[in-house]
């Protein structure tokens, strides 16, 4: 309304010389002004509300969809890509929000109420708009189209980046030990070379909008004043109507600017919303059954594997025919060389992952017929890496029972070998421990972890290869603990020392991912060749004997 208004106060006005009727006009434009800053404060904060509500929904959402991935998902999709969806993909698509809403929304009511403004005005001068419109319209879209693969690109590249910085930083130790830091830093240097020439080849084509659509615009503005001249000389229109038809044209280049620099904003929003869209897209390869779950029968195995193979993707199989029963109570030992597959046969029980041939059983039913609550509720797993989470140790030894008793941590923080210096300290268990318990040792972390799985008294515990940064004495005591304490637990513990294993009641021993011998230590001396080259490489001759 606003070029209208102006087009009165120099037709009837400034024309006739009536200074009441420029400032009753010049008031309405002022009230006019005060109501679209009201109106503008308004739109900000809807769209500030709409676009935090939006960017939390989705993270809460994204979340929740990746702790449903299986280890095969993840895996694949990587720590650091995920972590750059969560963070610089999703706050991309946030603010591509608040500006949608700020300021796009509003570009077609402009646009579109300019050009049928300009036709109450005079309809042979809006066909100048009808063509202007649609041309710098084209530019964006050309534009837009023209960016996106560069910003897919891009996001690609700060996925890299992000790798190579976790890699650095978690690593910085191994770094300096093997005095790396210079081909490190070629390699971050490479990585964000790479990202900016692609930033550099965008920036191109971004740099075309303005010039392209001020040239449409600013032609169109030249057409309206020159053909507006014709028509004021002969008569057929006033003045002020030119002028509103100039700032009718102006309203649609400041709109269509505004949308031109925020086409930069929502090329890249696009190229992270695809790989928002990848990880919601990714569906997990191991699923949880939905109707009842199955219930553990007693007298019967806890654990059985039957002709179990499996592989993991376009890596050929880590495991191949693999049978065994382990009884109730029994402790079972898991041994071979590096690479062998005892990580990923104790990953198969508690269903991480799904065997690709055969069945794994858990008291007589197949893992696939429990939900996951009821099947890993009943398991304590201590994982290779020992990982402790930001909080007070007793907050991480209420990981598998909410309600544990002090004494119950107490316990199993005794039979984990961990009492002795947790005693020690000030604090005792409200010690805090910081993200990834770096402050604390190797192995008090293992030995904690191991506590922690202890404490819901679990009918079936995994270790492996938990106990790797032990002492020797430590983890003798650790054994004799489990042994003495657990009743009826059933133990599968992995480990490439022979000790750690040698008291078990039964001993698997995995060769190339093949079954090479199932049995006591006695018994596998004598007939499995694989174990007793382990014995002979880590025990003198009679001490294997014994």
């Amino acid at each position: 309304m606003i070029p209208l208004i102006t087009a009165d106060i120099i037709d009837v006005g400034v024309r006739n010389n009536d200074i009441n009727y420029v400032l009753s006009r010049g008031g309405l434009m002022v009230l006019m002004g005060a109501l679209g800053l009201c109106f503008a404060l308004v739109c900000q904060k809807s769209a500030s509300i709409a676009a935090q509500g939006f960017g939390t929904q989705l993270r809460n959402a994204m979340f929740r969809h990746i702790n449903t991935l299986s280890h095969a998902e993840l895996d694949k999709i990587g720590t650091p890509s995920l972590i750059t969806r969560m963070t610089n993909d999703i706050n991309q698509l946030q603010w591509a929000v608040a500006m949608l809403i700020r300021l796009v929304i509003r570009a077609p009511f402009l646009v579109i109420g300019a050009m049928i403004m300009a036709m109450t005005i005079d309809m042979r001068m809006s066909l100048i708009f009808f063509i202007a419109s649609p041309l710098i319209a084209l530019v964006l879209y050309i534009v837009m189209t023209g960016s996106i693969p560069f910003f897919k690109k891009m996001q690609s590249g700060l996925d890299n980046v992000s790798l190579l910085s976790r890699e650095n930083l978690s690593g910085n130790r191994v770094i300096r030990a093997f005095d790396k830091q210079k081909s490190e830093q070629e390699r971050f240097d490479e990585s964000t070379q790479s990202l900016a020439k692609t930033a550099v080849s965008v920036g191109k084509i971004s740099a075309m909008l303005n010039p392209l659509t001020y040239i449409i615009a600013q032609g169109a503005i030249i057409a309206i004043v020159w053909f507006g001249a014709c028509y004021v000389d002969a008569g057929e229109l006033k003045t002020g109507q030119i002028v509103a038809l100039v700032n009718y044209m102006t309203q649609i280049l400041l709109a269509m600017i505004v949308v031109s620099n925020l086409v930069v904003i929502f090329t890249k929003a696009s190229a992270s919303a695809a790989r928002v869209n990848e990880v919601f897209d990714t569906l997990p390869s191991v699923t949880e059954k939905k109707e009842k779950s199955a219930e553990f029968i007693e007298n019967t195995p806890a654990v059985e594997f039957e002709n179990v193979s499996f592989g993991y993707a376009d890596n050929g199989y880590a495991l191949k025919n693999i049978s065994f029963k382990a009884e109730k109570g029994m402790t079972i030992g898991i041994i071979g060389g590096t690479g062998s597959g005892k990580s990923t046969l104790v990953n198969l029980i508690p269903r991480f992952y799904d065997v690709s041939e055969g069945s794994v059983k858990v008291y007589g039913n197949d893992v696939k017929d429990y939900t996951f609550d009821k099947l890993r509720h009943g398991m304590g797993i201590v994982p290779q890496k020992a990982t402790l989470f930001s909080g007070t140790i007793k907050d991480n030894m209420l990981w598998a029972k909410a309600d544990a008793t002090d004494e119950e941590i107490e316990k199993a923080l005794k039979i984990s070998q961990a009492y002795e210096f947790v005693d020690k300290m000030p604090e005792k268990t409200d010690r805090i421990v910081t993200a990834g318990g770096k402050n604390l040792s190797g192995g008090q972390r293992q030995r904690l972890t191991i506590a922690r799985a202890l404490v819901g008294s679990p009918d079936i515990l995994i270790l492996d290869d938990s106990a790797s940064a032990l002492d020797f004495a430590t983890d003798a005591k650790l054994r004799k603990a489990l042994k003495e304490e657990t009743g009826n637990m059933t133990v599968f513990m992995v480990s490439q020392r022979v000790g750690t294993v040698r008291g078990a009641d039964k001993i698997l021993v995995l060769d190339h991912g093949e079954l090479a011998g199932f049995g006591t230590h006695k018994e596998l001396v004598k007939n499995c060749e694989v174990y007793r080259e382990i014995c002979l490489s880590q025990l003198k001759a009679e001490e294997v004997e014994e």
